[in-house]
């Protein structure tokens, strides 16, 4: 039976994306994580209009997940065969934060269908899964810190019980002073000789390449 193995991964944070480890794109100053986006969407052209109508949180998953896919890698996969598992910490607090502030005022009382809907974290999953077809296990998860070894261990199963062929795994993280994404793809494809043994250790330890 194939080892499942990282095929590659990213990072975004401080204003910044890596891809492997490497610096592929950077702010050429600091702003909000909603300017950044911007930015990035504008400069990796993944064409998609939707990206406008996302939360902020849900803006960061997908340009990670649309970085680690722009070759199509997994096209030639049944839907059923791609999965996403992710986790952070806060959930969708700060648009939880936004929807609260629409509410909040018995004078100004509206309530934002198009915020409330990004209220739930595995939203964002949802929109990398439209995006690119994919229909197999999507899980969410919530931890004080990234659990390297959970996200390892749990991918690991849905791959060995013939659940998945390939998955996006990987941290999601919005609070109201930070954001950070680290996403990862991982399958049993041996085309790459840089593959990374998919364990706990090793995502543990891409995970903090970038400080």
């Amino acid at each position: 039976m194939n080892q499942l193995h990282i095929k590659t991964y990213c990072h975004i944070k401080n204003h910044q994306i890596y891809v492997d480890g490497q610096l592929v794109f950077e702010a050429p100053e600091p702003g909000s994580l909603k300017e950044f986006m911007k930015l990035a969407f504008k400069h990796f052209k993944p064409g998609y209009a939707k990206f406008y109508k996302m939360d902020e949180i849900s803006k960061l998953g997908f340009i990670a997940a649309e970085i680690l896919l722009k070759d199509k890698p997994y096209d030639h996969m049944q839907p059923e065969e791609v999965g996403v598992v992710l986790s952070n910490a806060q959930s969708t607090l700060v648009t939880d934060m936004q929807f609260q502030d629409s509410i909040q005022s018995d004078a100004d009382f509206y309530p934002s269908p198009s915020v409330f809907v990004y209220t739930l974290p595995n939203i964002m999953i949802g929109e990398i899964c439209i995006r690119h077809g994919f229909r197999g296990e999507q899980a969410f998860f919530i931890f004080e810190n990234f659990s390297a070894n959970f996200a390892a261990n749990y991918i690991n199963h849905l791959f060995l019980s013939h659940k998945l062929k390939a998955c996006i795994g990987g941290w999601v993280n919005q609070s109201p002073d930070n954001y950070e994404a680290f996403l990862y793809r991982a399958d049993t494809e041996t085309d790459k000789q840089t593959s990374i043994t998919h364990t706990g250790n090793e995502v543990e330890r891409l995970y903090n390449l970038i400080r």
